[in-house]
């Protein structure tokens, strides 16, 4: 019998039977402990709680055809989080800690780890936050780091369907010069606003402008956007987006392909010239974007004319998934197998 219905599964939080922990105290890190409880216990007065210091991360881990699991670029995501906690001031999670303790989790709950085929794959949560009791506007003195995992489904049940976004001019996701380019809680929380609109206006997400200006795309709800023309793969540079893993790996996959890549500002009226449009993420990999919405200026772009996926985008798509699931060959050395 099945643990799971593998290829019903949907995404979202299914409960595994192990998580790893370890704190902060007196200036170093504890020996990591392994739980099997799905809660923390956590002082009312912890930092993570009142003043936001948190950051997360979100890694999958896919089993290949041959019956080993593969990991996709560990080491960005561990230099992520060391990024984000030295942006709000946390104590850092060192690499060879991110490893050990994600390995272990993995190793734990490797039952949970969905079978080659059925498009799922386990999904990875490391979490560091402010776990120490403060009153004052400071760092905390201690600090928890968590990893857990769940199995999820893929984004798109029914296969990838191009989805519709909104221009929002109305909220800003993050300043300049502020915590945007970091992975922490705050940024989340700060998008809900646009978010929940676009969605109740029948919109899967959103696409935030440059705080600053109002001029340029910035994030496209929470993930990177994209566009492509004249064979080129263009993504915009800015002071307050993440930099998305995702969207790194799209860019020298695009070079593999033969496609010129461009990392920039991009103006909003660049919109019309665009032949295909993306946000990308580890969630979804890809979300094809067939319209885009801006009431504010009366403009509608419309892509995926037909109802499907632009041929770039889903070659590109394709190619990134195959990696992570062992289908290609990682020419990058982008895959780790977990032993």
């Amino acid at each position: 019998m099945e643990l799971l219905d593998w290829k019903n599964l949907p995404f979202g939080y299914v409960k595994t039977d192990y998580n790893i922990r370890s704190v902060y105290k007196d200036g170093m890190w504890g020996k990591p402990e392994i739980s099997s409880s799905e809660y923390i216990d956590i002082h009312m007065a912890a930092t993570g709680l009142h003043y936001g210091q948190e950051a997360f991360e979100g890694l999958k881990a896919y089993m290949g055809k041959d019956g080993k699991i593969r990991l996709f670029r560990w080491q960005e995501n561990a230099k992520r989080m060391m990024s984000s906690a030295e942006g709000i001031k946390m104590a850092v999670v060192p690499e060879e800690m991110f490893r050990d303790a994600i390995f272990k989790v993995i190793g734990m709950n490797r039952k949970f780890v969905p079978p080659y085929g059925s498009g799922a794959s386990l999904y990875i949560r490391p979490l560091l936050f402010g776990s120490g009791a403060e009153v004052g506007v400071k760092p905390s003195h201690e600090y928890t780091f968590l990893v857990f995992v769940t199995p999820v489904g893929p984004y798109f049940k029914e296969g990838i369907k191009p989805v519709n976004m909104l221009i929002c001019r109305d909220y800003d996701r993050a300043a300049p010069l502020g915590t945007g380019v970091f992975k922490v809680g705050g940024n989340y929380a700060a998008s809900m606003r646009a978010v929940i609109a676009a969605r109740n206006g029948g919109y899967a997400s959103t696409i935030f402008l440059d705080a600053k200006e109002k001029r340029y795309i910035d994030e496209c709800g929470p993930a990177n956007f994209f566009g492509i023309k004249d064979n080129t793969y263009i993504t915009p540079k800015s002071e307050s987006i993440l930099n998305s893993i995702t969207n790194m790996s799209l860019i020298e996959i695009a070079q593999d392909m033969g496609m010129k890549t461009e990392r920039r500002q991009v103006p909003v009226e660049e919109l019309a010239t665009f032949v295909e449009t993306g946000a990308c993420g580890t969630a979804a990999v890809i979300s094809p974007i067939a319209k885009i919405v801006d009431p504010d200026k009366n403009m509608i772009y419309k892509y995926c004319k037909d109802g499907q996926p632009g041929k770039d985008s889903m070659k590109l798509y394709n190619k990134l998934v195959a990696i992570q699931c062992g289908d290609e060959s990682d020419t990058h050395g982008w895959i780790t197998i977990v032993e």
